[in-house]
């Protein structure tokens, strides 16, 4: 019997590796001999480099890149198993956990270091490039990550803007005589998992402007600065992508991924699937066990679990879920392709207890999950 195991991180807790070898341990309590398949995933979020590197036998990589203020980080990208493809995180090096709260500023956050992290791999030598682009600290429409492949951004008189959405009020001109020419050579996939255009009431800086430091004034300004940059990206590059669904994902990175590279957007989890060959490994498994931190309404919406899930349907298998906690719509999921939604926690626990004890209750669901299995194979119809 081939049994896998394709959970998600629980995030702050266990990644997606040490969930998916913690279930391997509780199946192999009710079923010693199946052999378990163990496909950690990720939806283009943090665990996105891990998974894959993980997946296909890949290399982890270091890099010291320009943090969003500019400070330098040690940001880790990887190349897959077969040599050809890297996978970047832009949180690794444009994250909003790389700004403590009293620094956040969106004016002036840059996605310099993902430019740089894009360059790099372009250095490598590598064809395709999969780049998750959730939780970052920036809102600059991705300038700055073009500016680290040659891109120039000039005012009035030709100088150079400084970093950050806030300055693009003051563009007057693109560039691109300089840009790394390697780019257009290069397949680009963008894992994301949001549908807001790049300005307006849904975008960028409205909706995720706030949590990243911006007052209501500076959401306003930050907006005009986008549509502002769009027109004149829109005139460079012969592009109109500014109401494009995911355009203004990670401070509208997204936009400047599709005004200057030959970038496609998807669900990360899609992406995710595909590279690791879930949807080949699947079609022989008896039953698939997946997983996340939490399970609520959001689930629903095209994270890891459901992912998974709607594989699996295609070729009949059943999949159950193992959850760290619920929250409300949780049961939304079990109709999206999951047949089962299990709670780890087998009794009154604080978090600080489930986090430290995460992989025992994850094994230990794991096994109460088989029994049940085992237990249904017996019932007579």
């Amino acid at each position: 019997m081939q049994i896998i195991v394709a959970p998600d991180s629980y995030k702050g807790s266990l990644s997606a590796l040490r969930v998916a070898e913690a279930m391997e341990r509780g199946v192999g309590h009710v079923f010693p001999g199946a052999k378990v398949l163990k496909v950690p995933i990720a939806d283009g979020g943090e665990g996105t480099v891990d998974a894959l590197v993980v997946a296909t036998g890949g290399v982890k990589i270091a890099h010291q890149a320009k943090g969003p203020l500019g400070s330098p980080v040690q940001a880790w990208w990887g190349v897959l198993g077969d040599e050809q493809t890297a996978v970047i995180e832009m949180a690794a090096a444009s994250g909003l956990p790389l700004v403590p709260s009293e620094q956040r500023n969106p004016r002036i956050a840059s996605t310099y270091g993902t430019g740089q992290l894009i360059r790099a791999a372009l250095d490598r030598g590598v064809k395709k490039i999969i780049i998750g682009i959730g939780g970052s600290a920036t809102n600059d429409g991705g300038t700055g990550m073009a500016k680290a492949l040659g891109a120039r951004f000039l005012d009035r008189e030709g100088n150079e803007l400084p970093e950050g959405g806030a300055a693009l009020a003051d563009l007057a001109a693109i560039d691109l005589s300089g840009f790394d020419n390697r780019v257009a050579g290069a397949e680009i996939l963008v894992a994301c998992d949001v549908d807001n255009p790049l300005c307006g009431s849904r975008g960028a800086s409205a909706v995720y402007g706030p949590q990243k430091g911006a007052t209501p004034q500076i959401v306003q300004e930050l907006d005009a600065a986008l549509a502002h940059f769009s027109l004149i990206a829109r005139q460079t590059t012969g592009r109109d992508i500014a109401c494009c669904a995911g355009a203004g994902a990670a401070g509208g990175l997204g936009a400047g991924l599709l005004y200057f590279t030959p970038a496609v957007l998807r669900p990360g989890v899609e992406i995710v699937l595909e590279t690791t060959g879930f949807h080949d490994l699947v079609a022989e498994a008896a039953f698939v066990i997946t997983g996340e931190g939490r399970t609520d309404f959001q689930t629903a919406y095209g994270k890891a679990p459901v992912g998974v899930a709607k594989a699996a349907k295609g070729h009949g298998v059943p999949v159950f879920c193992l959850s760290g906690g619920f929250g409300d719509g949780a049961d939304d999921v079990l109709s999206h392709g999951i047949d089962g939604l299990i709670n780890i926690i087998p009794r009154p626990m604080t978090l600080d207890e489930c986090m430290a004890q995460g992989d025992g209750l994850v094994e230990a669901a794991a096994a109460r999950l088989c029994r049940i299995i085992a237990a249904g194979m017996r019932i007579k119809s």
